[in-house]
């Protein structure tokens, strides 16, 4: 399952996960509040792996101070491997205005590259934040994709790109292929569900419920 940018309210309810199928593995692009990372977490019994966004609010303040979420699994700036699948991660989104979780065009490529050599045996999917150029990039300065996630993919060809931070479609589909590396790339915005399956050395995702 992926989830980014809003606490969905058919995945944060009573009786979940009641009504979708068997899940092995929840992947959160970012801007998801610590609070639901950890209700997915103590819910279901797979792998919660994510990234931070650009809002900051994977953070919990209660008790002791300010603490990031517990049983999950954040992925930023390294290679996991969970459910079967290595899994690189990369949050934040590219600088567009004072705050945190934002970087300057030296440290992606700085952090990208040490991401890349980490990941040089391969990886299955790539979770980031902001989407690379291409059809999911936003229109606005913002949300503009970011050229080297762009170059981080074409080098080390995941099968599977997993983004979230664009909202609003502007008329774009859910996922596309990228011509460069032959990835699927997908909006996480919301929940959806994904279908995964081998075919040569391809994997292969077919989006389901929440698109």
């Amino acid at each position: 399952m992926l989830v980014a940018d809003m606490v969905h309210p058919y995945v944060y309810r009573n009786g979940f996960p009641q009504g979708l199928p068997e899940l092995d593995l929840v992947l959160s692009a970012g801007d998801i509040p610590g609070y639901f990372l950890e209700f997915l977490a103590t819910t279901l019994t797979v792998p919660v792996v994510y990234v931070p966004g650009n809002h900051n609010d994977e953070y919990i303040n209660e008790g002791s101070g300010r603490h990031l979420p517990q049983g999950v699994i954040n992925a930023d700036g390294r290679v996991i491997s969970a459910a079967g699948l290595r899994i690189a991660g990369w949050g934040g989104v590219p600088r567009y205005r004072d705050g945190e979780n934002q970087y300057t065009a030296a440290q992606a490529r700085w952090g990208l590259g040490k991401l890349a050599w980490q990941a040089r045996g391969g990886v299955d999917i790539f979770l980031t934040h902001a989407p690379p150029t291409g059809p999911h990039a936003g229109s606005d300065y913002a949300h503009r994709g970011c050229e080297f996630i762009s170059g981080f993919i074409e080098k080390r060809r995941p099968k599977l790109v997993v983004h979230g931070h664009i909202h609003e479609y502007e008329g774009k589909k859910v996922s596309y292929t990228d011509e460069a590396s032959g990835a699927q790339v997908i909006n996480a915005y919301g929940y959806h569900i994904l279908e995964l399956a081998q075919q040569d050395e391809r994997l292969l995702a077919k989006v389901g419920a929440g698109d």
